[in-house]
């Protein structure tokens, strides 16, 4: 019965897909406006405000991170159909395997307990870490994974918004963890699951491109004859299968071998594909000293590299109180490396310095209005080509207020 809903909502999502292709049908909300009054007065918030009658567009500059998940279930036909209605032009599923080894979108392989009802179902046995509730010393836990899951049994979930109460001493406080400035609202009822290829049917209906991010296993490789690559090769193959020309994706992954992979094997499909460049990771790094880097911006190139992709912190700093772009960002720009950032409007309220994602430019960050700011900078002078956001509308402003395809 839920497959049967699933494919029902599906089709349901494609059928409005022509109208969502012209300008007149863009659909921003007010959330765009809401940041503009925000701004500090000066000749940015004048031109955004200017530019509030549109026409807004659908622009590949705009990004819908696993949809638009600032309010709907992420990687669900509800959630992508939302992104595309805002503008973003490219639309993101991160992809994961089965059991069976076919291919889904999920943040990653063992996430389902925090984005599925998968705890309050029968396949909860499935887990590899039951829920077990919080005590005075200890979080609670849980860990159930796509690799657990045939293909059925993965359609037969209902995706919610990612969250957990680490706190919750019951499944139902640890399910309704949902950070107060997002909203269960259109998760009550939706959140159609999809499989990598139906994702690809879905967007191509909405009129949009696509970045699939290849995202690491849980299990280790190969799986049940289920190499690394062949995994990268299958994300491709399902693109030609579905007659998608290689200049219409941007396939990514954390993992540099899969994107040298892709270079080599599929030159097309390699000559776009992202590298999410995670140095943030090491204690050392710094954007401002290339000494702290894993990789040589010239070394990248020369593999073949052409996109990169750090989140937004690393590309720029503050200096005499402006944004300004990092070292990091000036010198990928001079080794010719095009920019894609993340991730915008996933870090709640910014009057008090807006966390992880702002960390560079935490003393600047005393406002939502800096959101418009920031996005300024990393479009006219860090040059990025792209920008991931959890609510679209607000890239999708910018864009076709500075006219950016």
């Amino acid at each position: 019965m839920k497959t049967t809903l699933a494919l029902s909502a599906l089709a349901a999502a494609t059928a409005f897909a022509p109208a969502l292709a012209t300008a007149e049908t863009v659909q921003l909300g007010p959330r765009p406006y809401y940041l503009i009054d925000r701004m500090a007065d000066g000749e940015l918030k004048s031109k955004l405000a200017a530019c509030a009658k549109g026409p807004f567009m659908h622009t590949d500059f705009s990004i819908g991170h696993r949809g638009a998940p600032m309010q709907f279930p992420e990687h669900t036909v509800e959630s992508y159909t939302a992104a595309a209605r805002m503008g973003a032009g490219i639309l993101e599923c991160d992809v994961t395997f089965t059991a069976d080894k076919e291919l889904v979108c999920r943040h990653a392989q063992n996430d389902l307990h925090t984005t599925t009802n998968i705890l309050a179902t029968d396949l909860a046995g499935t887990c590899v870490k039951p829920f077990a509730p919080a005590t005075a010393d200890k979080d609670a836990v849980a860990e159930c994974r796509t690799s657990e899951l045939t293909l059925a049994q993965f359609k037969t979930l209902q995706g919610k918004m990612d969250a957990a109460n680490k706190k919750a001493t019951s499944l139902e406080g640890y399910m309704d963890g949902t950070a107060g400035w997002r909203t269960d609202l259109y998760a009550a009822e939706n959140g159609t699951l999809m499989t990598h290829a139906e994702s690809i049917k879905l967007f191509k209906s909405l009129g949009a491109k696509f970045t699939p991010e290849l995202k690491s296993p849980s299990v280790t490789m190969p799986f049940n004859g289920f190499s690394q690559e062949d995994y990268a090769q299958k994300l491709i193959d399902e693109y030609k299968a579905a007659g998608v020309p290689a200049t219409d994706v941007w396939p990514q992954s954390f993992n540099l071998d899969d994107v040298l992979y892709w270079i080599k094997a599929e030159p097309e499909f390699g000559r776009q594909a992202v590298f999410l460049d995670n140095n943030y990771n090491d204690a050392a790094f710094d954007p401002m000293k290339p000494e702290t880097w894993r990789h040589k911006m010239e070394d990248l190139k020369a593999k073949g590299v052409n996109y990169l992709a750090p989140p937004m912190w690393v590309l720029v700093t503050a200096k005499e109180g402006k944004i300004v772009p990092s070292v990091y960002a000036e010198m990928a720009s001079a080794a010719g490396l095009k920019l894609i950032t993340w991730t915008l409007e996933r870090s709640g309220p910014l009057t008090t310095g807006g966390g992880w994602y702002y960390q560079s430019i935490k003393d600047l960050t005393k406002s939502d209005g800096v959101m418009f700011e920031l996005l300024h900078v990393l479009a006219q002078d860090v040059g990025v080509v792209g920008v991931f956001s959890d609510w679209p509308a607000t890239v999708s402003y910018y864009a076709s207020c500075m006219k950016l395809k």
